[in-house]
């Protein structure tokens, strides 16, 4: 087992990861399980997540749960596997959307496709926060909520307004959010984690050189590496890959 990296990281600690049965997801999840956390995945694809869930078996104790982030009785379903577990010290708002592929114009944007953004992108990490809040306080009242943005949110890329809308919203909300944590144990950490070799990044660029791509088992020890490292109660990070695995 690779040792615990801090407090923030202790063996039989609980974090949920949504979009776990894919790309970085599933490596964070995987990363979580070697620190020995036990971790809450899910995903819309049942046959998917049911593949990542004995893959991930192999090295933790994993519950998967699929099911869409959008829809709020499967984000209950998901808090609900962490109070059985008696506890919940983490959460990684991991899942979005594209939306429509090939990714349109703002011009071409229409209303429908705004909706299903912001409701994957932003309004399903926010209820699934809310509840989660709950349940840290509860136990040792110490936590970190991670929400997962993109380069998108800060820079006008042409083709990705919508989503790049969604990804500035919800890092508006974490800072907020933080702000109204002061004095607590629990912390906000929004990170950035640059271009991956996903599925997701093949939908938006087919035509990107995987060999410029990070790789996700690279970037999810990065990000354990951010949020063992966080200094302060909000913080913004871009992640880069870590020296060592």
């Amino acid at each position: 087992m690779v040792p615990v990296m801090s407090t923030w990281f202790e063996a039989g600690h609980v974090a949920v990861v949504t979009g776990g049965s894919r790309g970085l997801g599933k490596e964070v999840a995987r990363a979580l399980l070697s620190r020995g956390l036990r971790v809450i995945v899910d995903g819309r694809d049942a046959d998917a997540l049911e593949t990542a869930r004995m893959e991930l078996g192999a090295v933790g104790p994993i519950v998967a749960i699929a099911g869409d982030v959008a829809d709020k009785h499967h984000a209950h379903a998901l808090i609900a596997a962490a109070d059985s577990l008696g506890r919940l010290d983490l959460l990684v708002n991991n899942a979005s959307t594209l939306g429509e592929i090939p990714l349109p114009r703002v011009d071409q944007l229409s209303s429908e496709a705004f909706d299903d953004l912001f409701a994957v992108n932003v309004f399903a990490p926010i209820h699934l926060t809310q509840h989660a809040l709950r349940l840290m306080r509860r136990g040792n009242a110490r936590g970190t909520i991670v929400n997962i943005t993109s380069d998108a949110a800060v820079e006008a890329y042409p083709t990705w307004g919508g989503y790049g809308a969604t990804k500035a919203a919800l890092e508006h909300v974490s800072r907020v959010l933080a702000t109204e944590l002061e004095g607590t144990a629990i912390r906000v950490l929004v990170a950035d984690p640059g271009d991956m070799n996903t599925q997701m990044h093949r939908d938006a660029i087919p035509d990107a050189d995987p060999g410029e791509l990070r790789d996700p088992a690279d970037v999810a020890r990065a990000l354990l590496q951010a949020i063992a490292g966080m200094k302060a109660p909000y913080e913004r990070v871009r992640l880069s890959v870590p020296a060592t695995a």
